[in-house]
């Protein structure tokens, strides 16, 4: 009998320090699941940033080859005419 009740104390630190392990994971995966959702968050913006910014130079692009092909039309016109 006092070797049942040995083995049953034993039993249930056992099952106590599986349990602060246990505890002690799901804490670290909870610390990472909110690292992980800033990180994302940020990145997220960043990439709408990105995105913003790149729309701004198309757009600064696009006017830029219509200004030089208004002046390759403009200098073809006075090599033609003049």
């Amino acid at each position: 009998m006092a070797n049942d009740k040995s083995k049953s104390s034993s039993d249930e630190e056992t099952v106590g320090n599986d349990l602060a392990a246990l505890e002690k994971r799901v804490d670290q995966l909870l610390d990472l699941c909110k690292q992980l959702n800033e990180e994302n968050g940020s990145l997220k913006a960043t990439q709408e940033q990105l995105v913003a910014e790149r729309a701004t130079l198309v757009s600064k692009s696009e006017q830029a080859r219509s200004r030089v092909e208004a002046m390759i039309a403009r200098l073809k016109a006075l090599e033609t005419g003049g």
